[in-house]
């Protein structure tokens, strides 16, 4: 038998209709992708600082072997000033500027007398003895007042960062132990800017290599994040 004759659809097009969402459910949908877009910043930020995090965490938190560190802490972390200082020849520059490498700083007025010549002799010997990982570190000389350099020692600071720094400015920043002068110590200072360890007053040779063994430890914690240069 021949094939019953196949109805016509009562329409040429079928179309499916959607309804437009309300003003209300646009509202809610775009404040939904607003707090996923802040979640997701918020993750990133949190990935690129966990190292940073991390080789802070082992060094103040865990230390390995239950060492003790030779240098004193600084809690919280004090950041560079957003203050203008000067180098020898009379050139502003601004304090942050140092950012970007780890800083071993010291602090004496530009007459520098024996005590002075001894402090940076062991300065300049601490970021020697870091062999391969000197390529990190910086050597910084702040100089606190307007005298004139001694010339006998500008030979020996070709390699330092020698800046004159208004005291004002450093009593913002810097501070030394109780019953100790600024000069008398040596500071450390991350890539970051942070003030965050001070060495004691006056460091004999053996001091100097205790120092040493504290910034070698805070390079290595810091190796996943930390890159010679500015």
């Amino acid at each position: 038998m021949p094939d019953a004759p196949r109805s016509k659809p009562s329409h040429p097009l079928g179309m499916t209709v959607y309804d437009l969402p309300t003003p209300s459910e646009v509202v809610q949908a775009d404040a939904k992708r607003t707090a996923m877009g802040r979640l997701r910043m918020l993750l990133v930020l949190l990935i690129c600082a966990a190292p940073v995090v991390a080789s802070y965490f082992t060094y103040y938190v865990v230390r390995p072997e239950g060492r003790r560190n030779f240098g004193d802490l600084i809690e919280p972390v004090r950041a560079l000033p957003d203050a203008k200082i000067q180098t020898l020849d009379g050139e502003p520059v601004l304090l942050p500027t140092l950012k970007g490498q780890w800083l071993l700083i010291s602090v004496g007025g530009g007459a520098c007398q024996v005590d002075c010549q001894q402090q940076l002799y062991l300065q300049r010997q601490i970021l020697m003895g870091l062999g391969k990982d000197r390529a990190r570190t910086e050597w910084v000389w702040l100089v606190s007042d307007d005298a004139e350099i001694t010339s006998s020692i500008l030979p020996g600071l070709k390699e330092a960062t020698v800046l004159r720094v208004n005291p004002e400015v450093l009593a913002q920043w810097l501070q030394p132990a109780e019953g100790q002068q600024l000069q008398d110590h040596l500071y450390l200072v991350d890539p970051h800017g942070q003030w965050m360890m001070r060495f004691p007053a006056k460091l004999s040779t053996e001091g100097a290599l205790k120092t040493k063994r504290d910034i070698e430890r805070l390079l290595r914690a810091a190796a996943s994040w930390d890159e010679a240069g500015r």
